[in-house]
C-alpha cells in the first residue's frame, strides 16, 4: 500500500533544476530527504511495516526560500494505516513540524494522506 507525504522546507531555496526529475540537484536532494524521512517513519507505529519513500517532486513554496516536498511512501498491506496517527507521530518527531534534520519546516505544511 502507499500513502503520500507532503511538507514545505523553509530553508531550501527552490530552483528549476530542483524541480527537474533526474537532474543532479533533484537526485542529491531526494537522497537527503530519504535519509531524514525514512528513519522517522521507521520509529513510528508503521515502522515494522514501512518499506520506504520516494520523493516524487519538489515545488516552489510561497516564499522564494521555500521548497515543497512531495513523497510517496510504501508499507506492507497486512496493516491498517491510520493517517492521523502517522501525522501526529511525524509532528512530534519533527518538533511540532519545525525541524527535519538541519532543515526548517513550515509549521502548517505537513500533510499525510493514505
Amino acid at each position: 500500500q502507499q500513502f503520500t507525504l507532503n511538507l514545505t522546507i523553509t530553508n531550501l531555496r527552490f530552483t528549476t533544476d530542483l524541480g527537474t526529475p533526474n537532474s543532479a540537484k533533484f537526485n542529491s536532494t531526494e537522497k537527503i530527504m530519504r535519509h531524514y524521512i525514512g528513519p522517522l517513519l521507521q520509529k513510528g507505529s508503521i515502522g515494522p511495516y514501512f518499506s520506504g519513500c520516494k520523493v516524487t517532486g519538489f515545488r516552489s513554496g510561497r516564499n522564494r526560500d521555500d521548497t515543497g516536498v512531495d513523497a510517496v511512501c510504501n508499507y506492507k498491506t497486512n496493516v491498517s494505516f491510520d493517517r492521523e496517527k502517522v501525522y501526529h507521530e511525524l509532528s512530534t518527531m519533527t518538533n511540532g513540524v519545525t525541524k527535519l534534520g538541519h532543515y526548517s519546516l513550515e509549521k502548517n505544511s505537513l500533510y499525510v494522506n493514505g
